[in-house]
């Protein structure tokens, strides 16, 4: 039987299809909650997707080489309950092709992706796509939301220690 069709024959409401993407380098509760508002965008029966940068997309944008490999961030990634699929996305850098892979409803840029955010938006007006675009908002908590908190946390740490 079809997935999408009930035992009575009717079709059930297919949910937004939701993409987020980052390189998710540390694992921080800033991104669970980015990952739990964007599947709430969604709605009833919505599929989160989430694609994970390259290791070259990180030394490339970051100058630096990446915390853990991409194979080990996107296990990572995929083990979280409101993520439905992750993807590792395209070197180089494609939104062409992850909006054709992906066919999103709704895409979420993190709170500090706004340049990516910006080439995104121009590249959907000049295709005419008709996508929800969203940025979420910064997660604060007791404890470091972002991924360079935790390292300059961790260099502070070990600067007091000797190994």
């Amino acid at each position: 039987m079809d997935d999408n069709v009930y035992d009575d024959g009717l079709e059930m409401r297919k949910g937004k299809t939701v993409l987020t993407a980052g390189a998710f380098e540390i694992l921080h509760p800033g991104h669970v909650k980015l990952f739990e508002e964007a599947k709430k965008l969604g709605g009833e029966n919505s599929r989160l997707v989430v694609v994970i940068a390259r290791d070259e997309t990180i030394r490339r944008r970051k100058g630096r080489d990446p915390i853990l490999g991409e194979e080990a961030r996107k296990y990572l990634v995929s083990m979280l309950k409101p993520v439905d699929e992750v993807i590792l996305g395209y070197n180089p850098p494609s939104f062409e092709k992850v909006i054709e892979e992906v066919k999103p409803d709704i895409i979420v840029f993190g709170y500090d992706q706004d340049e990516l955010m910006r080439q995104f938006k121009e590249f959907a007006e000049k295709r005419g796509l008709k996508l929800e675009i969203v940025k979420a908002e910064k997660y604060f908590s007791s404890d470091h939301s972002s991924t360079t908190e935790i390292v300059e946390k961790i260099l502070r740490i070990f600067s007091k220690t000797d190994l």
